[in-house]
């Protein structure tokens, strides 16, 4: 059988094709797996991200609750007329500071004195009556009945001097505390009738300061305790809590809280916005710069630190406090070598070769 050359051909051509491919192969795989070794290599000799670092410890940390509130007057009344009649003297002055009996209005007194004489004169007849009824009773000229009768006009007679004399005292309106004439609302020559106003009695001495308390904040201050509070005017005062409501306020759901501080020359005003400061007990806390607080991928405000394998870790803190050292935070373990430089560029997880500041 006669074989075509044609197929020979191919069959060798195949063969060579086969050959140079396995060829190639043996040549590229160790080739690769140089290029791979040398890779790794040089990343292991690569060196660490280098951080700064600070060793802090948790110590006691005086834990202030920062609240906003306003000044609010101690008392505020409208002084309002007792009788009827016209008003013939205002004597207080607006804006004037008035003692506790002070004259704020006078009213005209009318028929009021002669009504007191009447009484008064009705009185002593009736003590006549009296007189002559007992003379006649012990001789046995007058009846106990009688006496009795007549020593009941006695007492209405006293009750009708009693009430007349009331009437003449209710056309003097007097301050009932000390406190700042604030404003004059009758003037002279007005006709009150009781109960309308003569004028508004703010007590300013002690001043109030009132914030709100959320729900979270009513458990940790107490009846009693210090606060400072810093006024938009300028002034730093000190006071304690007097009060704080039972209920809350049930739009804002927050509970109504009042600080009393002194102002006895009356120099602090009422409605003036305040920065509330109060204690609140101690915490465990620690000091960190302000500027090393950095976010996490969730958007947890917090500080990068190192774990004891120098790998990057985070924690999220709360701040309580500030002063001039920095923040005061909780969240933190209670020994901690947080990052105080490069904490921007490293990673959690991420091993780094630590200094510690100060040893640069």
């Amino acid at each position: 059988m006669k074989i075509n050359s044609s197929y020979i051909f191919a069959g060798v051509l195949t063969l060579l094709i086969i050959g140079w491919f396995l060829l190639h192969n043996d040549d590229t795989q160790p080739a690769q797996t140089s290029t791979a070794q040398s890779r790794a290599e040089a990343q292991k000799d690569a060196p660490l991200p280098s951080v700064v670092i600070r060793r802090i410890t948790a110590q006691d940390h005086v834990n202030r609750l920062s609240l906003y509130g306003r000044t609010e007057p101690a008392r505020e009344v409208s002084i309002k007329a007792q009788t009827t009649g016209v008003i013939i003297e205002t004597p207080a002055r607006e804006g004037r500071i008035v003692q506790k009996g002070d004259v704020l209005c006078r009213q005209d007194i009318d028929a009021r004195q002669a009504m007191l004489d009447q009484a008064s004169a009705n009185l002593r007849a009736v003590e006549v009556d009296l007189n002559a009824a007992r003379i006649l009773a012990e001789k046995g000229f007058q009846s106990a009945t009688r006496v009795t009768a007549i020593e009941a006009q006695m007492d209405a007679a006293k009750a009708a001097i009693k009430q007349a004399e009331i009437e003449l005292g209710n056309v003097i309106t007097r301050a009932p505390y000390t406190g700042i004439w604030e404003r004059q609302m009758a003037e002279v020559g007005d006709y009150l009738s009781p109960g309308e106003p003569c004028g508004l009695l703010v007590e300013l001495n002690p001043l109030i300061i009132a914030g709100d308390l959320t729900e979270t904040q009513i458990n940790k201050i107490k009846v009693g305790q210090e606060a400072n509070i810093s006024l938009a005017t300028g002034e730093t005062v000190s006071g304690k809590v007097r009060l704080i409501e039972a209920k809350a306020n049930p739009s804002t759901r927050t509970f109504r809280m009042e600080i009393s501080t002194p102002n006895t020359n009356y120099s602090l005003k009422s409605g003036v916005t305040a920065d509330i400061s109060v204690i609140s007990g101690t915490v465990k806390a620690q000091n960190i710069p302000s500027q090393i607080l950095t976010i996490d991928d969730a958007g947890n405000t917090g500080i990068r630190y190192l774990n004891n394998d120098d790998t990057v870790a985070f924690a999220q803190v709360t701040a309580i406090d500030e002063d001039s050292s920095g923040l005061w935070v909780t969240g933190l373990p209670e020994t901690t070598r947080i990052i105080v430089k490069g904490q921007d560029y490293v990673a959690r997880g991420v091993k780094v070769a630590p200094a510690i500041e100060g040893e640069l």
